[in-house]
């Protein structure tokens, strides 16, 4: 063996043997007990950067240990092909999107491939491939025929200019995030799955996944939302004029006609609103009540320029529950008043207003400010009333205070009939008296709603549906599918170039046989990776998997991406394995036993002196290479495209090798928090491979036994493994940091030999290029990647000796390492004859000896 690691020649030199031999490529008909480990599968949106590469070497990591267990792992890798990057580059490069990804999609490859990780290339997918969508597209229509899939009029977010349909994620302070247009809210005709059917399921699922993050599955329960309330109707009043606003109302100059807005929900004969709440214990603290802008009381006002105008800024806002949460609270005092359901004299003033949505509850809320921040600020800038109407311990005056809304416990006070309850009981009594007198019921309400699956562009799934005059919607029948996307396609000019194709959507209905059209429209890219997992572990080509080999896999042992994805996609791919389970194609309900969010790998961002952003590799010495101008150093944040501050690792890899790069990644921070990139950190990982090296270059037979070595060594073995199930790789490595040491001031003897020989099988999994070099060099046989794990010696797990304290009058004086369970007599003898104890004790027996078992020794002189 030479004396220094050759990584490029051995980096090459095993990845060919292990693609070669097919080493990683997973037997369905394995004897051994499976074991299914997954990344979140990429986008190839061009290069890798440190972040894929520390999530990838994660799950290889564990992919590799569960291997040297003795299981059969399938641990594969595919693309999310599919999106509108795609399309963006059509537009911007003159390309198509499908040349564009593939060619991102073999650089991207060719880069996983480069740092060595044991995936199963055998059974790789992209989305993109009609072989894969058409499965997408058979199941959408197995949904399709269940009754799980249906069409409806809805409002989207719309962006005016790349003039598609943008998901809530992509709409940026009230701006589309690629045009920033103003997005608009439209209602278009759209496709939905019905993820509401198992909001039951998806909720009490949960609590089965017990190898999950606290923090995520409290983000989905939050987002499926279940809330147990009342559901009542206040009665709207139409005053003969309306009443002027302080600002953003209408004014009392209006004509009267303004104010009748039609039509309006009936009730018994009268006009009304319907409201939900989670608490009716705070009725008689209600201050106003405010309705969506797309809402038929704000609707039928419309003709209204104010109020048209004020609908209009509604749509230009925030249309998720966190932008809602944040962005600045906004009124329209229709004039209208509700009446109160306990005082008929009561009248609240009804507002349109901005935080209020049709796609949550009933699309209007009352606001009892004393109790609710976000009614609390709405009140304060309309000068509304706020009324205590829950005791903050002895504070239970009607004038409430102050800008911060009290949500805690208390008695119920200026509540009338209710003064005195609890919450609970209140809340109970005034569902019970709505019950009673007929203008409410208690009810369950959901914040998740159905899946909209519609996408306006042409990069995705075609859905497989044809629309004729006289049937209505067609499926497309199974022997025409898939449904392939047409290569001749325009990005000229903004919209969805399915619309424009002269021929594609142009067919014959499948029932009928009259000409029909196509449905232009793609599936929404979760789709797509809402099932990928599936055909990962069975891909037959007649059919989208097969059930019992899709099932001898599945659930995912481990799953490992970004906490970004925490909510929708695993939401999504959660429902379904469920819908899937519900006709009969999978007897599997939750796809992934195991979770892990890693943290980010984050970089110094920086920006050249006209404000652009600039990447690692434009800097240098605070200057930009090609200017010469001082740059402006920025934050340290996630690594990201727009801010340019990724790093590529195909240059670190080369000159470091990949081992290096593999070990820095596990070693510098817990993986579940984020890792800051640094020059310094990586070459200290190289230096530590270059250690690891000499030791095997060392390694030779000796005799005699080093018992503190044996222990050490056994230790670590029990102790990585533990590491690695727990995904606590900078702990592992912690250890093994201190095993190399122990090893390196090590006499020769037979204890050091063994220790160096375990020493390559437990670093396997994180450097297995240098472990298989050296197992080969050690005349080892077979690859190590096909190894097991070295045994451990429970015996050697325990240590026999400890370290105690010898104190005197409670002062530390000494410490002694002893026998485990040494006799009392034997334990005080010992300190008694500690020098530094005797200088202590000047000559002087001691007046009590306490002795706390293999701990302490206390000396009171």
């Amino acid at each position: 063996m030479a004396s220094r690691f050759n990584a490029l020649k051995a980096d090459a030199a095993w990845q060919k043997v292990w693609e070669d031999r097919a080493t990683f490529a997973a037997r369905d008909d394995s004897p051994k007990p499976k074991s299914y480990v997954l990344e979140m599968f990429p986008y190839p949106s061009g290069k890798i950067h440190m972040g894929h590469v520390r999530n990838y070497t994660m799950g290889d990591v564990l992919a590799r240990f569960r291997r040297m267990q003795g299981m059969e792992v399938l641990h594969p890798m595919g693309w999310d092909a599919f999106g509108m990057p795609a399309e963006n580059a059509a537009m911007e490069r003159g390309v198509h999107p499908g040349g564009w990804t593939y060619e991102n999609i073999a650089t991207m490859r060719a880069q996983l491939k480069r740092l060595g990780f044991a995936l199963d290339w055998t059974r790789e997918l992209a989305t993109c491939d009609p072989a894969y969508y058409g499965h997408e597209q058979a199941l959408f229509l197995d949904l399709y025929a269940a009754g799980l899939v249906y069409r409806k009029e809805s409002a989207v977010n719309w962006d005016p200019v790349d003039m598609t349909v943008l998901a809530n994620e992509q709409v940026i302070d009230g701006r589309g995030w690629r045009s920033g247009a103003l997005v608009e809210r439209r209602k278009l005709s759209q496709w939905f799955l019905k993820i509401t059917d198992f909001a039951d399921e998806l909720l009490d699922g949960l609590g089965s996944l017990e190898k999950w993050p606290d923090k995520v599955r409290l983000m989905q329960e939050n987002w499926i939302g279940k809330s147990v309330g009342l559901q009542f109707r206040f009665v709207l009043n139409l005053p003969s004029r309306l009443r002027e606003g302080s600002g953003e109302g209408l004014s009392s100059t209006q004509t009267p006609e303004h104010s009748l807005p039609q039509p309006l929900p009936q009730a018994g004969g009268e006009q009304s609103v319907e409201v939900f709440t989670t608490r009716p214990d705070t009725i008689f603290g209600a201050s106003f009540v405010a309705v969506a802008a797309d809402h038929p009381i704000a609707q039928g006002l419309a003709d209204n320029p104010q109020v048209a105008a004020f609908i209009a800024r509604c749509k230009q806002g925030g249309t998720t529950a966190a932008e809602l949460e944040t962005q600045e609270k906004l009124g329209f005092d229709t004039g209208l008043t509700a009446t109160h359901p306990f005082d008929p004299t009561w009248q609240l003033p009804v507002y349109i207003a901005n935080f209020v949505l049709m796609d949550y509850g009933t699309g209007a809320v009352f606001g009892v400010p004393a109790h609710d921040q976000r009614d609390l600020d709405f009140a304060r800038k309309y000068d509304l009333p706020v009324t205590r109407v829950v005791g903050d311990g002895d504070r239970t005056d009607p004038l409430f205070e102050g800008n911060e809304a009290y949500t805690g416990p208390g008695a119920l006070v200026n509540s009338r009939f209710l003064d005195g309850m609890d919450i609970d009981a209140a809340k109970r009594a005034v569902i019970g008296r709505a019950e009673a007198e007929g203008w409410g019921h208690g009810t369950t309400v959901w914040r998740l709603r159905d899946w909209g699956v519609s996408r306006q562009r042409y990069w995705g799934t075609p859905i497989p549906i044809v629309h004729c005059d006289d049937c209505g919607a067609v499926a497309v029948p199974a022997d025409q599918l898939p449904v392939v996307l047409p290569e001749d396609v325009s990005f000229d000019i903004p919209g969805n170039p399915l619309d424009r194709h002269p021929t594609w959507k142009h067919v014959d209905c499948p029932a009928c046989g009259k000409p029909a059209r196509r449905e232009t429209d793609t599936l929404d890219t979760f789709v797509d990776s809402s099932w990928y997992f599936i055909r990962f572990a069975s891909q037959p080509q007649d059919k989208p998997f097969d059930k019992a080999v899709a099932e001898s896999w599945l659930p995912v042992a481990q799953y490992i991406g970004g906490v970004e994805h925490a909510i929708l996609h695993l939401l999504y791919a959660r429902f379904w394995t469920r819908a899937l389970r519900h006709i009969g194609k999978l007897d599997v309900a939750e796809p992934f036993a195991g979770l892990f969010t890693q943290g980010m790998v984050t970089h110094e961002t920086y920006k050249s002196a006209s404000g652009k952003w600039l990447s690692p590799e434009e800097v240098r010495d605070g200057t930009e290479i090609a200017t010469g101008e001082a740059i402006t150093l920025g934050r340290i944040e996630k690594m990201s495209k727009s801010k340019k501050n990724t790093v590529d690792p195909t240059g670190i890899v080369d000159q470091y090798g990949a081992d290096a790069v593999r070990w820095f990644m596990l070693s510098d921070s817990p993986p579940e928090r984020d890792l800051q990139w640094s020059e310094s950190g990586i070459e200290g990982a190289w230096r530590f491979v270059q250690r690891l090296w000499r030791l095997f270059d060392a390694v030779e037979p000796a005799e005699g036994q080093d018992k503190a070595l044996d222990r050490k060594l056994h230790q670590t073995i029990a102790g990585v493994a533990g590491d690695i199930e727990a995904l606590q790789f900078n702990k592992a490595v912690a250890k093994l940091y201190e095993l190399v040491s122990a090893i390196e001031k090590a006499a020769p003897s037979a204890s050091r030999t063994a220790a160096i020989r375990a020493l390559v099988r437990i670093v396997a999994p994180m450097t297995p290029h240098i472990a298989e070099e050296a197992w080969a060099a050690m005349g080892a046989e077979g690859l190590i990647a096909d190894a097991l794990w070295p045994e451990v010696d429970p015996a050697l797990l325990v240590e026999d000796e400890v370290t105690i304290a010898i104190q005197v009058n409670g002062k530390l004086r000494d410490t002694l390492t002893i026998p485990r369970g040494m006799a009392r007599e034997a334990v005080e003898a010992a300190a008694l004859a500690s020098p530094n104890v005797l200088r202590v004790l000047d000559g002087k027996p001691p007046r009590k000896v306490i002795v706390v078992p293999d701990r302490l020794v206390n000396l009171v002189a």
